[in-house]
């Protein structure tokens, strides 16, 4: 006769022991698989040619200029670059960081104009106006500002494009009530095609001003710029679980009337499990005056990049990953940064590693009223095409008053989408579908698309989001008429 099992107190302990084991061991298994396959994200280059972050985008090329970091050599450098390419029929694209995805770069058999060694930086602190080389990375700029206690104005999220680029896609950032980056710009000297330098701004050359301000380098180069720079302050964070059909709704509530947001911006869930139902709103408060605290490397960077890539390719893992980030709102809330030190991150934090994938973007931009039409319509377009959604965020821009070829024609928010893809010419297609479904989307709402990244719109969806297109290209030929300055952007739309 069997005898009765009993569960003592250590049989109870082991059993709990063994379930515990068996709910973690599946997260920290594919945390710990990620960590130890991951590699260092690194630019190959290889002689006589290019690329972009598409890695997409390798071509065959004439050359690479790479412009001296003295103003005077640099102005003759190029000046005299551009008349010998004019008398020879060579094209130039100039190129910074290279963070663009659509070859905005590159031109086949062309001349690389590497802006990079030109970063020289003086402020007046008196003015709060910062004169900076083109070819200065903002990773090199914020610390700058930072002895001054002064902050970027206006910038993208990450720190590793340079200015000239920056202004060259008229980027936005993600402070809150706030034009593009051009609102800051008070004036630059810019090359042009016959190479004459001359100073641009919205009294002088006003037309150039306007063009070359998201003009993706086909008017000259922007040789050096006179940005606004703000006070440097310490904010605090907060953070809100919402559902995603209530975000209007509550960025209205936690933003209008208020004066002390310094940053927001949202997160909408990309997990299959419930997609695109929630988000997290994290609204940065100006706090307390109190001492603003020295630069630092970003906190916790590999167990963040691991959590984040453990998401390509894993439905498991991206619903770990919103779990995990949703625990984290109420840890994260109430901590206290410095405006720098919320600016202060490369890209190469998350940035995909494999040379299998690459890491692509998209960007929309949705008028207020369209936006949860637009969240709505995301949620039936995505699950019917066959790609690796990693990322959404979504962030205010007030109306563009200066660049010619605008993409915020009124407030705006821009739905920022990271993809993981392979590099393959099937996965191409099937993202160039998909682009071209969601750009129709947007059009339908009165909303544009951001023009950096692939060149998948075909060319009557392109002039039916920039109306102004067609009078921008006339004018290239105006400023340019041989068409010195050229890349793959230029190409495909003029």
């Amino acid at each position: 006769m069997k005898s009765k099992r009993t569960f003592t107190p250590r049989r109870i302990f082991l059993f709990a022991l063994a379930v515990l084991l068996v709910l973690i061991a599946r997260p920290v298994g594919l945390l710990m698989y990620t960590y130890f396959n991951d590699r260092k994200p690194t630019k190959i280059e290889q002689s006589g040619y290019t690329n972009d972050a598409s890695n997409l985008n390798k071509t065959k090329i004439d050359s690479i200029v790479k412009v001296s970091a003295n103003t005077e050599e640099a102005a003759v450098q190029i000046s005299t670059l551009i008349r010998i390419a004019s008398e020879t029929g060579k094209k130039i694209s100039i190129a910074g960081a290279q963070h663009s995805m659509g070859g905005h770069t590159i031109y086949a058999n062309g001349i690389v104009l590497d802006m990079k060694g030109f970063h020289q930086m003086l402020l007046d602190s008196i003015h709060n106006i910062l004169t900076v080389g083109s070819g200065a990375r903002w990773s090199e700029i914020i610390p700058y500002l930072d002895g001054y206690k002064k902050s970027v104005a206006v910038m993208q999220s990450n720190n590793s494009f340079t200015v000239g680029g920056s202004i060259s896609v008229n980027c936005h950032g993600w402070q809150p009530n706030s034009p593009p980056i051009a609102s800051t710009v008070e004036s630059f000297r810019l090359i042009k095609a016959d190479g004459e330098i001359v100073n641009c701004s919205r009294t002088e050359n006003t037309e150039l001003f306007s063009l070359v301000l998201g003009g993706y380098g086909l008017f000259g180069v922007i040789l050096d710029v006179k940005l606004r720079v703000v006070n440097n302050q310490v904010y605090k964070l907060d953070q809100a679980i919402i559902k995603s059909d209530d975000y209007i709704k509550e960025f209205t509530r936690l933003t209008v009337g208020r004066e002390d947001v310094g940053m927001l911006y949202g997160r909408i869930n990309i997990n299959p499990t419930h997609f695109m139902e929630e988000a997290i709103l994290s609204v940065f408060t100006v706090g307390e005056m109190s001492e603003l605290p020295p630069l630092h490397e970003a906190g916790y960077a590999s167990v963040r990049r691991t959590v984040f890539r453990a998401s390509a390719n894993s439905d498991y893992g991206k619903n770990l990953r919103w779990r995990a980030e949703k625990l984290a709102t109420s840890q994260v809330s109430g901590k206290k940064f410095s405006r720098n030190q919320l600016l202060n991150e490369g890209v190469e934090v998350f940035q995909n590693a494999d040379t299998n994938y690459t890491d692509i973007l998209h960007e929309y931009f949705i008028p207020k009223d369209s936006v949860i039409q637009f969240i709505r319509a995301l949620r039936k377009i995505m699950p019917t095409f066959k790609v690796d959604l990693l990322n959404i965020t979504v962030r205010n821009v007030k109306k563009d008053e200066d660049s010619y070829l605008r993409y915020a024609n009124g407030e705006v928010f821009g739905f920022v989408m990271l993809f993981n893809q392979p590099r393959t010419a099937e996965a191409e297609k099937e993202m160039k579908a998909l682009s071209q479904r969601i750009v129709d989307e947007a059009i339908s709402m009165k909303g544009t698309y951001y023009l950096p990244y692939r060149l998948h719109a075909a060319r009557d969806q392109m002039r039916t989001a920039y109306p102004q297109a067609k009078s921008f290209f006339e004018l290239k030929k105006k400023y340019d008429p041989k068409e010195v300055f050229q890349n793959q952007f230029y190409v495909e739309y003029k």
